[in-house]
């Protein structure tokens, strides 16, 4: 199985890291999950419904939708938490990559440990800028804004080609499949990961910082 592998990227002010951040991730997982398979029989079942939440961002002019799912939403919170403190701890200006990973398990005999088969990956490269002042703020929080929702566009049209995912499993394989350990939504398996590297480059960030500067100019 070949593993697809998306990469976005983009700069954001310190404060900023955390909304933006969950934008990419939850948008990401609201298309990687259903709703609760409930088995009547082997091969028989239906699917719970996926509801949604609008969530307002604090420090960016963006609004993105997320499974309404707070179980979900504490997963995710924590992990991006994690990678904002080891950005800011870094020393390393400020830049760093995390990835959401969706796998399945295959099942190994005894004693061997299940094996992992990635079959998608999403890399955000992030880019912290320093700004100066409050005007270069507020231009920062529209400017970070209209670039999310380009990604977010991004994200819908490449989950929208028709490639792999994996099939419909019967019960006894569910788990294989699906992360059924949360009440309200079942997302496909996943994982998430993060690093902090002074290597990823500084395109991103140097172009934030031209489109404040030509913002400022006019």
């Amino acid at each position: 199985m070949n593993c697809r592998s998306e990469v976005l990227e983009v700069s954001v002010e310190g404060r900023q890291v955390d909304e933006a951040m969950l934008a990419l991730l939850h948008t990401i997982l609201l298309h990687r999950s259903t709703g609760k398979f409930h088995y009547k029989k082997e091969g028989t079942y239906s699917i719970g419904t996926v509801g949604t939440q609008d969530i307002d961002c604090d420090f960016i002019d963006f609004t993105f939708v997320r499974v309404s799912s707070d179980e979900l939403d504490r997963v995710i919170r924590k992990a991006v938490g994690e990678f904002k403190d080891a950005l800011c701890n870094s020393g390393n200006d400020g830049v760093g990559q995390i990835s959401l990973e969706f796998y399945q398990k295959k099942k190994s005999r005894w004693p061997f440990s299940d094996e992992c088969i990635p079959w998608e990956v999403w890399s955000i490269k992030v880019n912290v800028v320093n700004l100066a002042n409050e005007q270069e703020r507020q231009i920062c929080r529209e400017k970070v804004g209209e670039k999310l929702g380009e990604k977010v566009i991004n994200i819908v049209e490449v989950i929208n080609r028709h490639e792999y995912l994996p099939k419909m499993p019967t019960q006894s394989e569910v788990d294989n499949v699906f992360d059924t350990s949360l009440k309200d939504v079942q997302p496909y398996l996943y994982k998430i990961t993060y690093q902090i590297t002074d290597s990823l480059g500084t395109s991103v960030s140097t172009t934030m910082r031209r489109l404040i500067k030509d913002t400022l100019a006019l």
